[in-house]
């Protein structure tokens, strides 16, 4: 069956539908991953957008229970260059296209994802349509340009109550704002005693569960529609030590005084060097991120930059100077993506440690 991609600005792909026969609309972006599509399509911070990926075979290792970065899958649609019918990997429990089916997700496929990702590149992110071959080109440009982007996606993917994950070392409370299981697991193989909270919980029932550190974890959209988290951020700071990732990373600077702005594309893919500016070092990372934080904003905050983007200069780590906190804005867990960057995890209980030694939070991260 045919099926059509219209993006708000006029531009049509037609290709061939592949997962559900529903039509959706959300926001296009692009992956520069070469493998790990099923930790993308599961991966949270995916909410509400149309995800495409660059490189052009997808799906010959097929879909296995292992590689979830979630239970269900928050993507709006997906869109690849070809779809391997017949995927061929020991682990491999069903096809691509059969497990789009079963979660009633729209792909297209047979389409220029070298032009799609070029036009994205240009002229920023835009929103797009799949839609069945014979929709009115029209109504569906009229429908996207009235569409208003969502603004609640924290909301629909964050956990409805709390749940603990118990081990025996130091007690981790987790803000799940859109929480990959890669985060969950890093944590448990440290045998750390964890807590998952949803995203709302306020600072006085955080620290009622005696918290030895706070995780801020990744998560989709707009860090400014999280205004509760970003209160409580400010009320635990210096009570506890905190380390954030992601979207974790952009509350924590929005708690501290700094600001976001949307970037044109963002960062989404396995491999963006990161340079550590104490070190020097460089480390390949996972990233998933459409803001970033505002450089010149952390000038008069109690903020240091620790490290930055080397494809673009943004801002891709932080530290307060006088709490035990930091931040960065890549995934160290991973999945997909090279684990550089693993080591945070330990810094994180190291920092944790070295708190309850001195007996006060005002250990430097």
């Amino acid at each position: 069956m045919k099926k059509k991609l219209i993006l708000e600005d006029g531009t049509i792909f037609i290709g061939e539908a592949f997962g559900s026969e529903t039509s959706c609309v959300g926001e296009v972006v692009f992956n520069t991953g070469m493998t790990g599509y099923q930790e993308i399509i599961s991966d949270p911070s995916y909410c509400g957008q149309i995800v495409t990926l660059t490189y052009p075979l997808v799906g010959n290792y097929g879909i296995n229970r292992d590689d979830f970065e979630s239970i269900t899958p928050a993507i709006n649609g997906f869109i690849v260059k070809e779809i391997a019918d017949f995927p061929s990997n020991w682990r491999s429990e069903r096809s691509l296209d059969d497990y789009f089916k079963l979660k009633n997700i729209p792909g297209i496929t047979g389409i220029d994802t070298r032009k799609l990702t070029r036009i994205i590149r240009q002229h920023g992110t835009l929103k797009g349509a799949l839609c069945h071959i014979n929709e009115n080109v029209e109504e569906v440009l009229e429908r996207l340009r009235a569409t208003e982007t969502r603004r609640d996606q924290v909301k629909q993917v964050s956990t409805k109550t709390s749940y603990p994950s118990p081990g025996r070392g130091s007690r981790v409370v987790v803000v799940d704002f859109g929480m990959k299981h890669g985060i969950l697991r890093e944590l448990n193989q440290r045998d750390c005693d964890v807590i998952v909270v949803p995203y709302y919980t306020k600072a006085a029932d955080i620290l009622q569960l005696s918290p030895d550190g706070v995780m801020l974890t990744n998560g989709p959209g707009d860090p400014k529609d999280v205004p509760e988290a970003i209160e409580m951020i400010k009320e635990i700071l210096g009570k506890v030590p905190l380390f954030g990732i992601c979207l974790g990373h952009q509350l924590f600077a929005l708690a501290c005084g700094a600001n976001t702005e949307k970037m044109k594309f963002g960062h989404r893919g396995s491999n963006h060097p990161v340079k550590d500016l104490a070190t020097g070092k460089v480390a390949m990372t996972s990233q998933n991120h459409g803001f970033a934080v505002e450089e010149k904003s952390i000038e008069n905050t109690r903020l240091e930059v620790t490290q930055i983007a080397l494809n673009d200069g943004t801002n891709e780590g932080l530290k307060h100077k006088d709490f035990p906190a930091f931040t960065v804005q890549y995934h160290p867990e991973a999945s997909p993506g090279p684990e550089d960057t693993n080591n945070l995890f330990q810094q994180f209980l190291d920092m944790i440690e070295t708190a309850k030694q001195e007996g006060t939070t005002n250990a430097k991260a």
